[in-house]
C-alpha cells in the first residue's frame, strides 16, 4: 500500500476522482463492459511516462526498472487485499479444485 501523508492525498484524490469519473463516463458510452480496463491501462501508462518526462527527461533503464516495479507492487497489493479474500469466499462457497488439496498433502510429506 502506498502510504502517503494524508495532505498530499487531499491534493491527488480530487484529480484522480475526476479521471475516474471521466474513464467510467466513457466506459458506459462505449457499451462494452471491459473497456474501462483498457482506459485505466491508457491512463496509468500515460501517467508513468508523464512523470518520467517531467522528472527526468529522458528514459534510463533504472526508471524501467522502477516503475516496472511499481505497477508490480500494485498489482501484487490489490491482488493480495481483494482478489484473494474474494476467491477465498467462492472457494468455500463452490468447493476447491480436488488435485489442488492432493498435491498440498503431497507437499506435506516431503
Amino acid at each position: 500500500m502506498p502510504y502517503i501523508q494524508p495532505r498530499l492525498r487531499q491534493k491527488i484524490d480530487p484529480l484522480i476522482d475526476l479521471l475516474a469519473a471521466e474513464i467510467s463516463g466513457q466506459a458506459k458510452e462505449s457499451g462494452d463492459p471491459g473497456a474501462f480496463a483498457g482506459m485505466l491501462n491508457y491512463a496509468c501508462t500515460r501517467l508513468a511516462l508523464l512523470l518520467v518526462r517531467r522528472q527526468f527527461g529522458a528514459m534510463r533503464y533504472w526508471l524501467i526498472a522502477l516503475i516496472t516495479g511499481t505497477f508490480k507492487n500494485i498489482a501484487d497489493e490489490f491482488y493480495r487485499r481483494l482478489a484473494a479474500p474474494y476467491e477465498d469466499k467462492q472457494k468455500a462457497k463452490g468447493g476447491d479444485v480436488d488435485l489442488f488439496q492432493e498435491y498440498l498433502e503431497e507437499i506435506e510429506k516431503m
